[in-house]
C-alpha cells in the first residue's frame, strides 16, 4: 500500500524529500529504490520533522483500527496527517467534501455532494455515489461501490467488488465480504456475506 501511495506523493508533494515509516520489518533496505529512506523509529522521524521544518505526514497502510493507531502515533510525535489523493482519481467538484487524512487512490471516483470523513482508504476503481456519506477511517477495497444515498459507518470495511445499493445504511465496524450485494441495512459490528448480502457473524466492538 505504501508503494501506491508513494506515486501520488511524488507527483504531488511540494517537498523535495520523501521517506518511508516501519518499525516492524526487519528485511527493508535503508534505501527504497536506492532513493527514498526507510525510517524505523519515531525518533528519527522527530529527527526528520526538526530538520526539515515539514510535519506533514499521509498513511500508507490498510485496516482502519491500524490507520487510527498509526495516525495517533505520529499526532503524539507532532506529524499532521495530510490526504494523499491521487491526480488519476475522478472527484466531484460540487458539494463534495473530503476530510483530511484520506488516501484516495488511482481510478477511485467521488461524484458530487459526497461526504467522506477523516483518515479514509478509497482503493483502485472504487466508487462513492451522490449523497453517500462515509465516517471517519472507512476502507474501500479495489472495485467497491458506494450508491447514492446510501451510509457507511466509521471503521468499516468493504470488500473488493462489494455493492452498497441506495438508501442503504451501515453500521460502525461493518465489514461486507468481498462481491456481496448489500440491499438492507446492517448494525453495528457485523460481517455480512453474499448476495444478498446477510449476516455472517457479530464482531467484537473496536477498542480505540
Amino acid at each position: 500500500m505504501a508503494k501506491e501511495v508513494l506515486e501520488i506523493l511524488a507527483h504531488t508533494s511540494q517537498s523535495g524529500e520523501l521517506f518511508f515509516f516501519d518499525d516492524l520489518s526487519t528485511d527493508l533496505p535503508s534505501m527504497l529504490y536506492d532513493r527514498f529512506p526507510v525510517l524505523n523509529s519515531l525518533d528519527k522521524v522527530v529527527d526528520v520533522f526538526n530538520r526539515t521544518g515539514d510535519h506533514r505526514f499521509a498513511l500508507g497502510l490498510g485496516n482502519p483500527a491500524l490507520r487510527l493507531k498509526l495516525e495517533k502515533k505520529f499526532a503524539d510525535a507532532g506529524g499532521i496527517l495530510t490526504s494523499a489523493i491521487s491526480p488519476k482519481a475522478d472527484i466531484g467538484s460540487f458539494g463534495t467534501s473530503i476530510a483530511h487524512g484520506c488516501t484516495i487512490l488511482s481510478g477511485a471516483v467521488v461524484t458530487n455532494g459526497v461526504a467522506i470523513g477523516k483518515g479514509c482508504l478509497l482503493n483502485p476503481h472504487c466508487s462513492v455515489s451522490h449523497d453517500a456519506i462515509l465516517g471517519d477511517f472507512v476502507e474501500m477495497s479495489p472495485g467497491a461501490r458506494v450508491t447514492g444515498h446510501s451510509y457507511v459507518g466509521s471503521f468499516s470495511v468493504i470488500g473488493t467488488n462489494a455493492v452498497i445499493l441506495p438508501k442503504v445504511r451501515l453500521g460502525s465496524n461493518v465489514i461486507v465480504g468481498a462481491g456481496a450485494v448489500v440491499t438492507r441495512d446492517v448494525p453495528d459490528n457485523t460481517m455480512v456475506v453474499g448476495v444478498p448480502a446477510a449476516e455472517k457473524k457479530k464482531l467484537a466492538p473496536l477498542t480505540l
